[in-house]
């Protein structure tokens, strides 16, 4: 993502790799809401995949 340069060097070595930490909470929250969704679907099969899904096809106007 970053070329290497002594001042980012630098920052890594004083306060960690920022993106790299990031990127990871992200992959973690990503599977664990995953699981979740898994989860709450195979509890409730009658339910909508989503709040965004409606249990009614909308009718024609």
């Amino acid at each position: 993502m970053f070329q290497q340069t002594p001042v980012y060097d630098r920052l890594v070595a004083e306060r960690g790799d920022v993106p790299v930490q990031v990127r990871g909470e992200a992959d973690r929250i990503h599977r664990d809401l995953a699981q979740v969704l898994h989860q709450a679907s195979t509890a409730r099969p009658n339910a909508p995949r989503s709040v965004f899904d409606p249990k009614v096809p909308p009718t024609a106007l």
